[in-house]
Protein backbone atom coordinates (compact mmCIF):
# COMPACT_ATOMS: atom_id res chain seq x y z
CA UNK A 1 0.00 0.00 0.00
CA UNK A 2 1.05 3.60 -0.47
CA UNK A 3 0.63 6.64 1.99
CA UNK A 4 1.86 10.04 1.59
CA UNK A 5 4.68 12.07 3.93
CA UNK A 6 5.69 15.55 3.40
CA UNK A 7 9.08 16.50 2.06
CA UNK A 8 10.85 19.67 1.86
CA UNK A 9 12.90 20.87 -0.96
CA UNK A 10 13.38 24.17 0.40
CA UNK A 11 13.20 26.47 3.39
CA UNK A 12 10.12 27.96 1.47
CA UNK A 13 7.26 26.33 4.14
CA UNK A 14 8.38 27.71 7.03
CA UNK A 15 8.07 30.80 5.90
CA UNK A 16 4.95 30.62 4.05
CA UNK A 17 2.86 28.51 6.73
CA UNK A 18 2.97 29.23 10.56
CA UNK A 19 4.05 25.99 11.34
CA UNK A 20 5.82 24.10 8.77
CA UNK A 21 5.33 20.04 8.97
CA UNK A 22 8.69 18.37 9.48
CA UNK A 23 9.80 16.57 6.62
CA UNK A 24 8.91 13.02 6.31
CA UNK A 25 5.73 13.32 8.56
CA UNK A 26 2.99 11.21 7.60
CA UNK A 27 0.05 13.15 5.97
CA UNK A 28 -3.20 13.95 5.29
CA UNK A 29 -5.29 16.40 3.10
CA UNK A 30 -5.84 18.21 5.77
CA UNK A 31 -9.23 20.11 4.36
CA UNK A 32 -11.11 19.08 7.66
CA UNK A 33 -9.03 21.61 9.36
CA UNK A 34 -10.82 24.31 7.49
CA UNK A 35 -14.05 23.10 7.66
CA UNK A 36 -16.12 25.59 10.03
CA UNK A 37 -13.88 28.68 8.60
CA UNK A 38 -15.19 31.40 6.73
CA UNK A 39 -12.52 30.88 3.75
CA UNK A 40 -13.82 34.53 2.67
CA UNK A 41 -12.08 35.98 5.56
CA UNK A 42 -8.81 34.12 5.70
CA UNK A 43 -5.37 36.00 5.37
CA UNK A 44 -1.66 35.83 5.15
CA UNK A 45 -0.08 32.39 6.03
CA UNK A 46 -3.59 30.54 6.66
CA UNK A 47 -4.83 31.58 3.75
CA UNK A 48 -2.11 29.80 2.32
CA UNK A 49 -2.47 26.29 4.58
CA UNK A 50 -6.12 26.73 2.93
CA UNK A 51 -4.90 27.04 -0.86
CA UNK A 52 -1.50 24.88 -0.63
CA UNK A 53 -1.04 22.86 2.32
CA UNK A 54 -0.96 19.09 3.03
CA UNK A 55 -1.35 18.47 6.61
CA UNK A 56 1.22 16.68 8.98
CA UNK A 57 -0.17 14.66 11.25
CA UNK A 58 2.32 14.46 14.17
CA UNK A 59 2.97 18.41 13.81
CA UNK A 60 -0.21 19.63 12.92
CA UNK A 61 2.21 21.54 10.53
CA UNK A 62 1.91 22.16 7.03
CA UNK A 63 3.64 20.86 3.57
CA UNK A 64 3.55 22.01 -0.07
CA UNK A 65 4.15 19.02 -1.16
CA UNK A 66 3.46 15.43 -0.40
CA UNK A 67 5.48 12.44 -1.61
CA UNK A 68 4.31 8.98 -2.22
CA UNK A 69 6.20 5.98 -0.28
CA UNK A 70 5.97 2.76 0.29
CA UNK A 71 3.69 1.85 3.84
CA UNK A 72 2.98 -1.29 5.51
CA UNK A 73 -0.16 -2.04 7.43
CA UNK A 74 1.29 -0.98 11.05
CA UNK A 75 2.39 2.58 9.26
CA UNK A 76 -1.26 2.90 8.17
CA UNK A 77 -2.61 1.68 11.54
CA UNK A 78 0.03 4.24 13.01
CA UNK A 79 -1.15 7.16 10.89
CA UNK A 80 -4.61 6.19 11.91
CA UNK A 81 -4.54 6.17 15.57
CA UNK A 82 -2.16 9.60 15.79
CA UNK A 83 -4.86 10.80 13.63
CA UNK A 84 -7.64 9.96 15.98
CA UNK A 85 -5.57 11.24 18.75
CA UNK A 86 -4.71 14.45 17.26
CA UNK A 87 -8.37 14.58 16.06
CA UNK A 88 -9.52 14.68 20.06
CA UNK A 89 -6.95 16.92 21.62
CA UNK A 90 -7.28 19.56 18.73
CA UNK A 91 -10.29 19.51 16.96
CA UNK A 92 -12.94 18.51 19.02
CA UNK A 93 -13.72 14.87 18.41
CA UNK A 94 -16.15 13.66 20.88
CA UNK A 95 -14.96 10.21 20.96
CA UNK A 96 -12.54 8.13 20.58
CA UNK A 97 -14.59 5.67 18.57
CA UNK A 98 -15.21 8.87 16.10
CA UNK A 99 -11.70 10.27 15.91
CA UNK A 100 -11.01 6.80 14.61
CA UNK A 101 -13.79 6.87 12.01
CA UNK A 102 -13.02 10.09 10.71
CA UNK A 103 -9.31 9.10 10.46
CA UNK A 104 -9.91 5.80 8.58
CA UNK A 105 -11.86 7.83 6.22
CA UNK A 106 -9.00 10.46 6.07
CA UNK A 107 -6.53 7.54 5.05
CA UNK A 108 -8.62 6.30 2.76
CA UNK A 109 -8.62 9.38 0.94
CA UNK A 110 -5.03 9.81 0.84
CA UNK A 111 -4.92 5.57 -0.30
CA UNK A 112 -6.80 7.11 -3.24
CA UNK A 113 -4.52 9.96 -4.09
CA UNK A 114 -1.54 7.26 -4.10
CA UNK A 115 -2.22 5.85 -7.78
CA UNK A 116 1.07 7.15 -8.95
CA UNK A 117 4.51 5.33 -8.96
CA UNK A 118 6.51 5.56 -5.25
CA UNK A 119 8.40 9.25 -4.85
CA UNK A 120 5.96 11.13 -6.75
CA UNK A 121 5.16 14.32 -5.75
CA UNK A 122 1.67 15.60 -4.95
CA UNK A 123 0.50 19.16 -4.82
CA UNK A 124 -2.68 20.36 -3.77
CA UNK A 125 -5.00 23.58 -4.64
CA UNK A 126 -7.86 24.35 -2.20
CA UNK A 127 -11.06 26.80 -3.14
CA UNK A 128 -14.32 27.35 -1.32
CA UNK A 129 -17.14 27.13 -3.82
CA UNK A 130 -20.65 27.07 -3.44
CA UNK A 131 -20.15 26.53 0.27
CA UNK A 132 -17.69 23.30 -0.29
CA UNK A 133 -13.92 22.73 -0.14
CA UNK A 134 -13.31 22.07 -3.02
CA UNK A 135 -9.50 20.29 -3.55
CA UNK A 136 -7.78 19.36 -6.92
CA UNK A 137 -4.35 18.04 -7.08
CA UNK A 138 -1.46 17.58 -9.07
CA UNK A 139 1.37 15.14 -9.42
CA UNK A 140 5.13 15.67 -10.30
CA UNK A 141 6.98 12.94 -11.22
CA UNK A 142 11.02 13.35 -12.02
CA UNK A 143 12.12 13.27 -15.43
CA UNK A 144 13.41 9.70 -16.67
CA UNK A 145 17.62 9.82 -18.17
CA UNK A 146 19.90 12.42 -16.90
CA UNK A 147 18.84 15.04 -14.41
CA UNK A 148 19.36 18.58 -15.55
CA UNK A 149 21.77 21.02 -14.18
CA UNK A 150 20.64 23.00 -10.81
CA UNK A 151 19.94 27.16 -11.89
CA UNK A 152 23.28 27.98 -10.06
CA UNK A 153 25.69 24.83 -10.57
CA UNK A 154 29.09 26.33 -12.30
CA UNK A 155 30.94 24.25 -14.82
CA UNK A 156 34.63 24.04 -15.61
CA UNK A 157 35.00 24.41 -19.59
CA UNK A 158 38.31 23.66 -21.23
CA UNK A 159 39.70 26.26 -23.66
CA UNK A 160 38.19 29.31 -22.12
CA UNK A 161 41.47 30.72 -20.18
CA UNK A 162 43.42 31.23 -23.53
CA UNK A 163 41.39 33.88 -25.61
CA UNK A 164 41.47 37.60 -24.46
CA UNK A 165 40.12 38.14 -20.91
CA UNK A 166 36.67 40.63 -21.05
CA UNK A 167 36.59 43.05 -18.31
CA UNK A 168 32.79 44.41 -17.81
CA UNK A 169 32.97 47.94 -15.80
CA UNK A 170 29.10 47.65 -14.61
CA UNK A 171 29.43 51.15 -13.02
CA UNK A 172 30.27 52.82 -16.43
CA UNK A 173 27.44 51.05 -18.04
CA UNK A 174 24.77 51.89 -15.61
CA UNK A 175 25.93 55.61 -15.64
CA UNK A 176 25.58 55.73 -19.56
CA UNK A 177 22.55 54.60 -18.91
CA UNK A 178 21.31 56.83 -16.49
CA UNK A 179 22.62 60.03 -19.01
Amino acid sequence: MKLIRTIRLDASDTFVFEKAAEPGEWAVSGAFVFWNRDAATMEGKARTAFRSGFLGISTLGWSTLVQIVEASDDDRLAVINTLAKQLVANFGAPTIGDAVAAAEEEVTFVESLCTQPSDTLIAVHRTFEEGAVRESFRTLRPRSGAKPARAFSFMDVEGEDDGPADQVNLISMSERESK
